[in-house]
């Protein structure tokens, strides 16, 4: 599952309009980035990714897919 995808779900799993995601971020993020994150046509920046974790009140690697954070652990 892409980053995108991930987060396309947590926004419907919480009943969130895109618009409501992005004004949740402390309008870092606009609708139109939203739109195009969660359909994967727009790549984003860590500070992207850190005002969807603010929204969503997660930290970052929750918003990775299961293979990054496997690979991460890895790592560390």
């Amino acid at each position: 599952m892409s980053i995108g995808a991930i987060i396309k779900h947590r926004r419907e799993t919480l009943g969130w309009s895109q618009s409501e995601l992005a004004k949740r971020t402390g309008n870092v993020i606009t609708q139109a980035m939203v739109s195009r994150i969660e359909s994967g046509e727009d790549n984003m920046k860590i500070s992207t990714l850190r005002g969807f974790a603010y929204a969503f009140g997660c930290r970052i690697v929750d918003l990775l897919p299961d293979e990054d954070k496997r690979r991460h652990s890895r790592a560390a």
